[in-house]
């Protein structure tokens, strides 16, 4: 989803689209229709039987065409300033789910991948317990991944 209107201004249609994808995760609902942002219902398709995470990246204005990375621990020394670097690193992630939204800012929960995926394993993600709150009008595109399960949130 692009926020061309305004970008880092506040006229922000991504708090919208938030809205939404946070109301599904607190109803999460098995079946699956359009595959967008902002389809009504939670479901990745006959693989996911109950999922309760829409992943999200976030991208901000000034962020060069970079994903917003954030640290995967409380680690007041991780920075995460460079995702290419950080790309083969488990010290950042930049794929995160909406916990909480207030007007036009949100606080997101870090999601990491999950080191064990496999075949037989549906859950790509892990939850962490670092969370960090944005100020959505800065955030002018965010791309939504499959629906899926996260355990723990």
């Amino acid at each position: 989803m692009n926020n061309t209107e305004n970008c880092c201004g506040t006229n922000n249609s991504i708090a919208d689209i938030l809205k939404v994808i946070l109301i599904l995760q607190q109803n999460a609902c098995p079946e699956s229709c359009l595959d967008s942002c902002d389809r009504p219902m939670l479901g990745g398709g006959p693989n996911c039987l109950i999922c309760n995470t829409r992943p999200v990246m976030l991208y901000t204005c000034s962020g060069n065409g970079c994903p917003w990375s954030m640290p995967v621990s409380k680690d007041l020394t991780t920075v995460c300033s460079n995702p290419q670097v950080n790309n083969c690193s488990y010290e950042c992630s930049n794929v995160f789910r909406v916990e909480k939204l207030d007007g036009n800012t949100a606080t997101f929960r870090v999601l990491i991948q999950n080191p064990e995926e496999s075949c037989c394993n549906s859950q790509p993600y892990l939850a962490t317990n670092s969370f960090f709150t944005m100020d959505l009008s800065c955030c002018c595109v965010i791309r939504c991944l499959n629906d899926t399960y996260v355990d723990c949130v």
